[in-house]
């Protein structure tokens, strides 16, 4: 008896080993979010200069240059400049100074020059440049200093 039982178990194995076993598969899904975003690199701060008459004091006057700040973005974000909230003068300078900040950009983005907010619908890089003029009124100039002013540049 005994030797029947393994017999009958060889055969069944041998029987299950040339079945071959049935494929089966399963599909993995994979989500991701990008909110929209941006980066903004500092490459160079800009630099003023003053105007023949004085009552100048700007990145476009003869000497001076733009800063310059790379925009990395997902698109669907704004672009803009803020406001100057944050100057140095020297002392002897007591007239009001009118600081009026722009920004123009090329690359993936060509935005001519501007003060005011602009979409970024599509996503790249761009370089933007941004300006900062200051101007007098009336019969006021400039004094003999230092003078810096923070222009902030905003991607949100």
């Amino acid at each position: 008896m005994k030797l029947f039982r393994t017999a009958i178990g060889a055969a069944v194995l041998v029987a299950c080993i040339d079945q071959t076993a049935s494929a089966a598969t399963g599909n993995v899904l994979f989500n991701g979010t990008i909110t929209a975003t941006c980066t903004l690199t500092v490459n160079s701060n800009g630099t003023m200069t003053v105007s023949t008459n004085l009552q100048s004091l700007s990145s476009h006057n003869a000497g001076g240059s733009a800063g310059s700040v790379q925009v990395d973005t997902t698109g669907g974000v704004s672009l803009s400049v803020d406001p100057v909230t944050s100057t140095t003068v020297p002392a002897s300078d007591v007239t009001a100074t009118t600081w009026t900040p722009t920004l123009a950009s090329t690359g993936a983005h060509t935005i001519a020059e501007t003060g005011t907010t602009t979409a970024l619908a599509a996503p790249g890089t761009s370089t933007v440049a941004v300006n900062l003029a200051g101007t007098k009124g009336g019969s006021n100039r400039f004094s003999a200093g230092n003078y810096q002013a923070t222009v902030t540049l905003r991607c949100e």
